[in-house]
């Protein structure tokens, strides 16, 4: 009784402090809502003390600045260029790559001013194989004067160093003493594949004896066909027989390897390939003028076929690149083509009349002389490999002056230009040399709007000219 007595007292005890505590505490009420802000805290910031006012001086001044700035290097140019500099002849030594320099331009051919690089033409980097050669080093000046970056490649079998000396100490410009037979690896844009002996006298010759009696060579190339698993191998086997001299391989070999490893440098790298055929893959044509259509009469087991069958497996090489793995190529296939630089003595009919009118010999005609030619300048030559490079359309392109000469009419010009007096000897006719050589040019005058514009009377001398001031100065050493 006195236990359940004391548990209600403290029953109520704790009802009275816990009443007491209740009415002491003030009723608690909801939180105030923070009313939302009527413009976003970055555009009120901006507004604030005239911020805005602030920004849109600065951007009226800038404005001012670069519109007025170019009108001001005109009229006021801090740093005059050297004339050399403005015709990409040579370049001042302490000019360098970088983010800030600037290039030469001509207003209305006679004012000069500057503007940034970034504005202008995009600056190329080409490699030209073969650019220590006649052909090469014409298309190498012009790239340079163009303004390109220039990387020649030259085992200087047929190529001279004189013949690129001019550019020695430029800037955009490199030489590379390689064969074109061993892979390379380089990061260019564009690969003008011009490596290959051209003439009859180099494209026959090769040192190297040897006493294996066969040679056998097995080239496989694999393409990977985009969205198949399949693999496309081909397979060239070539037995030469080298009893004598090991004389196919020299060129058979530049023509095929090299422009193998050139295209695999495109593939890897990205680079848009041009390959220089020639018109000797018509053979002894059966068609006249040759068109690009035609498929050719060539003799694959002669003495010319080391040349003439190498330059169309090059061709089918660079098809197959293109559309195996899908390698952008361009495919000119060049005419009979004269001018300074050609090698003295290389058995080619215009240097061979040229040099032996010139030292008071007898020009070498072979046969009865009615065999006819096309022969273009090498300046017009140069534009048509530029063309076709930058343009849209793969080939094969002729390009050639269709401008047809016998041999004997060629003798008469030659006569005219250097010496009157000049005799001519007939000797027999060389194997399978063609009757009839004249290109139809229908296809490159449409689709890359060139034609040659320099007829024979008139490049004549210009060859003429180079030719005597090296047999002059008695120049005449192995390649010159």
């Amino acid at each position: 009784m006195k236990l359940h007595t004391q548990s209600s007292i403290n029953h109520r005890r704790d009802e009275e402090s816990t009443m007491s505590i209740s009415q002491n505490t003030p009723p608690s009420s909801p939180k105030t809502l923070k009313h939302p802000r009527s413009l976003p805290r970055s555009i009120n910031y901006i507004l604030k003390e005239q911020r805005l006012l602030f920004i849109l001086v600065g951007i009226l001044i800038g404005s001012t600045f670069f519109i007025l700035q170019p009108s001001l290097s005109l009229l006021n140019p801090s740093s005059p260029i050297p004339k050399s500099y403005h015709g990409f002849d040579s370049v001042p030594a302490g000019i360098h790559h970088t983010s800030t320099v600037t290039t030469p331009y001509r207003i209305a051919g006679s004012v000069t001013g500057r503007v940034p690089v970034g504005i202008g033409r995009k600056r190329t980097r080409v490699v030209v194989t073969g650019g220590a050669g006649f052909v090469g080093s014409h298309l190498v000046d012009k790239l340079i004067k163009r303004g390109d970056d220039v990387i020649v490649i030259d085992n200087f079998f047929t190529g001279r160093k004189e013949n690129v000396m001019h550019h020695f100490g430029n800037h955009r410009f490199e030489l590379i003493r390689h064969d074109v037979v061993e892979p390379i690896l380089l990061e260019v844009d564009q690969i003008y594949h011009l490596a290959c002996p051209a003439s009859p006298v180099h494209y026959k010759y090769n040192p190297v004896k040897t006493i294996i009696s066969f040679v056998y060579i097995s080239i496989w190339i694999e393409f990977d066909y985009e969205g198949t698993s399949d693999m496309f191998k081909c397979c060239f086997i070539i037995f030469f027989n080298l009893d004598v001299l090991e004389i196919l391989n020299c060129d058979y070999k530049t023509n095929v390897m090299g422009t193998l490893n050139m295209l695999g440098l495109a593939k890897r790298i990205g680079a848009k390939f041009l390959l220089t055929s020639t018109s000797e893959v018509y053979g002894d044509p059966l068609e006249h003028p040759q068109k690009e259509t035609y498929w050719g009469n060539v003799n694959p087991i002669g003495v010319r076929s080391c040349y003439d069958e190498g330059k169309r497996t090059a061709e089918t090489l660079t098809m197959d690149y293109h559309r195996g793995a899908d390698v952008e190529v361009r495919i000119a296939r060049i005419f009979n083509t004269y001018g300074p630089r050609m090698c003295l003595d290389d058995g080619r009919v215009v240097s061979n009349f040229v040099a032996q009118a010139i030292r008071k010999q007898p020009m070498t005609v072979y046969g009865d002389g009615k065999q006819t030619r096309s022969f273009q300048y090498v300046s017009d030559l140069v534009d048509g490999l530029m063309a076709l490079m930058d343009g849209d359309h793969i080939g094969p392109f002729n390009l050639g002056n269709p401008g047809e000469f016998t041999m004997l009419e060629l003798a008469e010009v030659v006569k005219e230009v250097i010496d009157p007096s000049a005799t001519i000897e007939f000797k027999a006719n060389t194997a399978d040399d063609p009757h009839k050589r004249k290109p139809d040019i229908s296809k490159a005058k449409e689709l890359l709007n060139w034609e040659p514009k320099i007829p024979l009377r008139d490049g004549l001398p210009l060859m003429v000219n180079d030719f005597r001031n090296r047999i002059l100065n008695e120049d005449e050493g192995k390649g010159n």
